[in-house]
């Protein structure tokens, strides 16, 4: 393989925000296992999302490349000339030409409230919403509408519980919090004010954890006849107290994905009991 080659692929896997993007895929796809997807509509779900997780990432970095070359960022290859913009526009219009068709592939119902609900709400905050105090409001509508997609694609025509997208949109904005703290005093430097910045390094890690544990609490409660389920909810307490002591630049974060895993562990264990 050709090492410019090489080099640029990892660099456009980079540019695209892969582990949230692959977070996001198997959380979704995981939710329609729940639901009782078959092979061609999780094929399908797997890929309108991780395509569309990709048209996020690849637009966020590309809208910000000159913000962040003003700071310095060295882990974003746009900013440092590993990758031209052209060929991340590229990667965004075959990204988001296959979305859609991967989407519709899920069904109408279920495309349309992938794409404007979830990839809509991430390019709202990507273009506008990530610098306001509303910066949470794209996560909390994109996470909760992910078993919408799920239920609609198996489904047609049928929502899931009002508990679980609640669950999803909680998680949601959780990681969104966790995953803007290492990078608040670069966004503050550029002008970016969104809710994890005003809330400030110290109470972001404490708000998140407060958000992880009460989705987790919230799941329980609805299915409280499962006993077993509150020994999840401790298991999550705990890694939420840990991720609010951990300083490592990306690993509260990760926390949040771990939780978010549980949750689904629970869903599926609740599915097959």
């Amino acid at each position: 393989m050709n090492p410019g080659r090489s080099g640029s692929a990892i660099a456009l896997v980079r540019a695209g925000h892969a582990v949230p993007a692959v977070a996001v895929t198997v959380f979704t796809g995981l939710l329609a296992v729940v639901d009782g997807a078959d092979v061609r509509t999780l094929i399908a779900i797997v890929v309108a999302i991780f395509s569309g997780q990709l048209v996020i990432g690849w637009s966020n970095d590309f809208l910000d490349r000159s913000r962040d070359r003003r700071v310095g960022r060295t882990d974003k290859p746009l900013a440092t000339g590993e990758l031209t913009s052209r060929t991340v526009v590229i990667a965004i219009v075959a990204a988001a030409a296959i979305c859609v068709v991967s989407s519709f592939a899920c069904g109408w119902a279920a495309g349309a409230v992938h794409l404007v609900l979830g990839v809509g709400s991430g390019l709202a905050y990507n273009a506008v919403l990530k610098a306001t105090v509303l910066s949470w409001v794209p996560y909390f509508i994109a996470f909760g509408s992910l078993p919408v997609i799920a239920s609609l694609a198996v489904h047609p025509g049928e929502l899931p519980p009002a508990w679980m997208m609640a669950v999803a949109a909680l998680l949601g904005v959780g990681a969104h919090l966790l995953n803007a703290l290492p990078d608040l005093d670069d966004d503050a430097a550029t002008g970016i004010e969104g809710l994890p910045h005003r809330l400030g390094a110290r109470r972001v890690p404490l708000v998140a954890a407060a958000l992880m544990v009460a989705a987790t609490a919230i799941l329980v409660v609805a299915n409280s006849s499962t006993w077993w389920l509150w020994v999840g909810l401790a298991v999550v307490v705990v890694i939420s107290g840990v991720t609010m002591r951990v300083t490592g630049r990306r690993a509260p974060f990760y926390g949040a994905i771990v939780v978010a895993a549980i949750n689904v562990a629970m869903l599926l264990l609740i599915d097959v009991s």
